[in-house]
């Protein structure tokens, strides 16, 4: 996910630290001042999340392109806010209080361009202090935007104070995270997919939004009367759909894995069984396993970090010895290539970034670093230990003097260990507002794998994850 700072200066002036109005008695008629500002798109999205304007023509590319301008196109108010702006903080600046405002909307503004606004005073009244601007808005070109009279009160008393400075706005998208993942999977066929024990409504409910959106064909696999009472229960329709009745999740499980390794089935997904009763039955099906080890990898779009950011591993291996840690290394490095990454960047956590005895993960983290040097370990850079700050922030690499390609731009993070690695995955989409999805490597077929307690849209984008890889695992069976 693409981290947004929106509606905080981005002027090309450099403001002062100071802000200084201009009273009354000093104003004179034919006075002016400007400021400019370019619009971006996340100045739009900023000011439709702030006003709760969602016209699609501000933000919705496909439906703004059949609309008369052709495009997505500025909110007339943004326009009126940097009016605003320049009333409050420049003329006449602080104090001033606002009366009315008259706007006449004269051409459309679009992403990118660059804006001067003006406000030049035309009148004033001396009993009420009553001053009016004549507001002027042109585009690069020269071109009128928008227009229109501000009646202010202005101030009386000098106010001269340090600027302050306003936080900046982060925002991130918690219904579309995905795009680049599901762009990614656009031009794939669906496959078929044996969906294990979808008997809760999100689980049944990814299912179901994976399949219209064209992912998988769901063989729902569960007991028949508890599938259909949830659907009953949730408004689903389940017209058209295979469904296998078994009598439990653990016969279901067992029936998924036994399809998969007959070929009947290309994705298993994880419905609202244990993650340990799942795969159980998948370790206990041969034709289902290759010569690596199986592992699990998140995908977070997080919207503090710049990129997508995989983490593994942090729901299958509890305390991986250093040979596993090579197999959950060379797994998540194969989901980096699958989702376009030619060369990751791994970081191997520990809590220190130097190499010591008494924290044995780091021990293992450098033998993993010389693994690839040796080859053992393919197609990716590797380096650790690295602590979490200094994995994914440049700043506190440059400060701790470590000079790497992959400290502050790490790809991919390998935790040490289970409990260290879900506790940093839940505290990313819990507190870090990150947006997740799942999968198991190491078998002969992907396996869509979330927690119970995941909505249906990280369902339906572990599903376009395994996707991508069964697809891959036609051309170069794992």
């Amino acid at each position: 996910m693409t981290n947004i700072s929106a509606l905080h200066e981005n002027t090309p002036e450099i403001e002062s630290e100071t802000i200084e109005n201009v009273t009354f008695d000093e104003i004179e008629i034919g006075q002016t001042a400007g400021q400019t500002r370019t619009l971006s798109k996340q100045d739009i999205a900023a000011f439709a999340a702030v006003s709760g304007d969602t016209n699609p023509a501000h933000i919705d590319a496909d439906y703004a392109a059949n609309t008369l301008f052709h495009g997505v196109v500025a909110h007339g108010m943004w326009g009126a806010a940097l009016i605003s702006k320049l009333l409050g903080t420049s003329l006449p600046g602080p104090g001033t209080i606002y009366l009315e405002q008259t706007l006449h909307f004269l051409k459309p503004v679009r992403i990118g361009d660059t804006l001067h606004i003006t406000a030049t005073v035309i009148a004033k009244e001396e009993l009420k202090k009553h001053v009016q601007l004549d507001c002027q808005i042109k585009n690069q070109t020269g071109a009128l935007v928008l227009s229109g009279i501000a009646t202010v009160i202005a101030p009386t008393e000098k106010v001269k104070r340090l600027r302050t400075h306003i936080p900046e706005l982060h925002l991130f998208y918690p219904q579309s995270p995905f795009g680049t993942l599901f762009d990614s999977v656009r031009d794939l066929a669906a496959v078929r997919c044996a969906v294990v024990h979808p008997c809760d409504q999100e689980s049944l409910k990814g299912a179901l939004d994976a399949a219209s959106r064209g992912l998988i064909i769901p063989v729902l696999i569960a007991p028949g009367a508890k599938l259909r009472a949830v659907a009953a229960d949730a408004g689903l329709s389940l017209d058209g759909i295979e469904i296998i009745e078994v009598a439990h999740s653990h016969a279901a499980a067992a029936r998924a894995a036994s399809m998969a390794a007959a070929g009947e089935v290309e994705i298993l997904m994880k419905g609202s069984l244990h993650t340990d009763e799942m795969m159980q039955a998948i370790v206990s099906t041969p034709a289902l396993r290759t010569k690596r080890r199986l592992s699990h990898v998140f995908r977070f779009d997080v919207p503090m970090y710049d990129k997508v950011l995989l983490i593994s591993d942090a729901a299958l291996n509890i305390h991986p010895t250093l040979l596993e840690k090579a197999d959950i290394v060379q797994n998540a490095i194969d989901l980096a290539h699958a989702l376009g990454t030619p060369e990751p960047k791994v970081a191997i956590l520990s809590a220190v970034e130097t190499v010591t005895p008494k924290i044995a993960s780091t021990i293992d983290a450098a033998a993993l670093c010389k693994m690839a040097d040796r080859g053992q370990i393919k197609g990716a850079l590797l380096d650790g230990p690295l602590a979490f700050d200094n994995a994914i922030s440049i700043a506190a690499a440059r400060i701790k003097g470590i000079k790497s390609v992959v400290a502050g731009h790490a790809d991919i993070l390998i935790v040490p260990d289970l409990e260290s690695g879900n506790m940093l995955a839940k505290q990313l989409e819990y507190l870090a507002g990150a947006s997740t999805c799942g999968v198991v490597l190491g078998a002969t077929v992907p396996i869509a794998l979330t927690s119970r307690a995941d909505d249906a849209g990280s369902r339906v984008a572990s599903a376009a994850l395994a996707l991508l890889l069964a697809h891959r695992y036609r051309l170069q069976h794992p």
